[in-house]
């Protein structure tokens, strides 16, 4: 359309003209950015410049989302931004460059049985065809281990170079891991690129042989723009040129309605084609799963005997071939102890308490005849921000009594300034030191984890869920040893969701170490209802990777108390 009309009438004169307006320019795409060429005796240099860091001489590339250099070395306002071997910036900074880098050695690590045993059942996974292995081990057994050395067979076998890692957040803490881990285990000359699931999109153009999901749950939505990366990735969408995935996580999903990163093994598995799994709960209710859409989307039953039988079907279709295309190794070291704690509230903090539930059940009824399902969302959050600061000191209190006990205290919490913040004052000024590791930028997250870790700060609060260690006796960077003082662990917040429950305890109790846990609650609350949620979902989250739940459930039954209205659960 060249343009628009548009007709105007003059007050003065009542007469009508038509004046032509002009069109909008279109605008045309930009080209994309010419990669930096090095000339003789230069290198491109991609660096990890923090945000709003000043680099200069860099220059930013929009193509790569990163700071680059070209020059021989490396000048020394830059020379905080050198990426470490095996990082993002390292692999795209190798792939411009005519040879790689050096990698210096690292501090060797021997694998333990369970990872040598484990890596076999990865690699003959993948030396029958399949498509996705799902690496279910509790935590603590040696995933992280076990992905590396199945890697590097793999890529052997196939006469691939090229492996992913992606780590859960945060990346302070998780990408050192991995590239200590690499390093430690070796790289087999690979290429290897670690990343997180919040920086996914900038690998998504990019082609690899294998592919690590760590936590591998992050992408059981698929509403996401994190799906939409992990498929290019993944090659989920994909039947020609597919990378190897290894699905590591203990905690694969809440229902069978959350696998979606399984569909092309399923798919696999039956013989069908892919296209045939993209709509993975219309496809499970085809093989007579109890599931059915209704009107807030699809839903799993509520009956335990179905879901168990649901569960059981899944594992045969991952576990019944030959190989299998998953593995699970309960903990030698036992299961986590998670125990109920209810805190006796004082006349006064019930009295506050009762003030915010009804007040919280008022907003609900109004979010729900006006089907506003954010207002009742932010209902529901303000309630439990409320109600964990009523029982906060109530959790000091306990945490000093552990201290005097000699015991190493972690506590998880879900909200900043209504829990972490004055629980963590309250311990400071009662002469408590606290490592925390919570808040975006407020901390450094690394150094809080080994303050706790060495010993220094005998508590930890956090708000993580997974990709940490917090367990006694751990092997630290620069090869000293974490303190072996028992670790307890206390969930401040009884959380609705089961996998980031799984998560958490696996923080102190993992590597042979054994730590227990209790979940704290307001006695003769609505909190107990929470807490059962939480243990009753904790149970399911590991059933799915083929876990042994028994003793969760006889928790969650001793927590007996009529479920919440499913309108107030959120899961995490």
């Amino acid at each position: 359309m060249p343009g628009r009309r548009r007709r105007t009438t003059s007050r003065s004169t009542g007469t009508t003209t038509t004046s032509r307006r002009k069109a909008p320019a279109r605008r045309t795409a930009q080209p994309a950015a010419e990669r930096p060429v090095a000339r003789p005796g230069e290198r491109v240099w991609v660096l990890a410049v923090p945000f709003r860091a000043p680099a200069p001489g860099a220059q930013w590339h929009a193509e790569l989302q990163a700071h680059v250099w070209v020059g021989r070395e490396l000048p020394p306002a830059l020379a905080a931004y050198d990426p470490p071997p095996y990082t993002l910036e390292r692999f795209l900074e190798d792939e411009l460059n005519d040879t790689p880098r050096p990698v210096p050695p690292g501090r060797p690590l021997v694998p333990r049985e369970e990872q040598c045993t484990g890596a076999e059942a990865v690699v003959a996974s993948a030396a029958a065809g399949h498509r996705v292995f799902l690496l279910g081990d509790d935590p603590g057994v040696g995933k992280t281990g076990t992905a590396v050395l199945a890697a590097r067979e793999v890529c052997e076998a196939r006469g691939g170079d090229r492996v992913l890692v992606v780590a859960d957040r945060p990346a302070a803490i998780t990408v050192p891991h991995w590239t200590r881990s690499i390093a430690g285990f070796g790289d087999g000359g690979l290429r290897w690129c670690v990343t997180t699931w919040d920086r996914l999109a900038k690998v998504a153009g990019l082609r690899f042989d294998v592919v690590i999901a760590d936590e591998a749950h992050m992408v059981r939505h698929t509403t996401t723009q994190r799906w939409k990366h992990w498929r290019a990735v993944s090659g989920a969408g994909r039947v020609r040129d597919v990378p190897f995935v290894v699905a590591a996580t203990a905690t694969p999903a809440h229902t069978p309605l959350e696998l979606p990163y399984l569909a092309p093994q399923f798919a696999q598995r039956h013989g069908d084609p892919l296209r045939a799994w993209a709509d993975l709960p219309a496809r499970l209710a085809e093989h007579g799963f109890h599931v059915e859409r209704g009107r807030y989307g699809w839903a799993w039953t509520e009956d335990a005997d179905a879901r168990r039988a649901d569960l059981a079907r899944l594992q045969g279709w991952l576990a019944g071939g030959d190989p299998p295309a998953t593995l699970h190794r309960p903990a030698p070291w036992g299961p986590v102890s998670v125990t109920g704690t209810p805190v006796a509230l004082t006349p006064a903090e019930r009295t506050a308490y009762e003030s915010e539930w009804q007040e919280f059940r008022a907003e609900m009824q109004l979010a729900r005849r006006a089907r506003q399902t954010a207002r009742g969302r932010a209902a529901l959050l303000r309630f439990r921000q409320k109600a964990g600061l009523i029982r906060a000191q109530a959790t000091v209190d306990w945490v000093r009594a552990q201290v005097e006990a000699e015991r190493q205290v972690a506590v998880s919490v879900e909200f900043v300034e209504t829990a972490a913040d004055p629980i963590r004052e309250a311990l400071q000024d009662s002469g408590v030191a606290v490592a925390s590791i919570y808040g975006r930028d407020r901390f450094d997250v690394e150094a809080e984890r080994l303050r706790f870790q060495t010993g220094v700060a005998p508590v930890c609060v956090f708000t993580v869920t997974a990709s940490i260690s917090l367990h006694a006796g751990e092997l630290l960077p620069g090869g000293a040893t974490a303190s072996t003082t028992p670790r307890v662990g206390l969930f401040h917040q009884p959380r609705f969701s089961g996998i980031q429950a799984r998560q958490v305890t696996g923080r102190t109790h993992r590597d042979g170490q054994v730590s227990p846990w209790r979940v704290a609650f307001a006695a003769d609350t609505v909190e107990e209802q929470v807490a059962r949620v939480m243990v009753e979902r904790l149970a399911v989250s590991g059933s799915t990777a083929g876990a042994d739940t028994s003793a969760l459930r006889e928790v969650a039954e001793l927590l007996d108390a009529d479920w919440l209205p499913p309108a107030t659960l959120t899961d995490g």
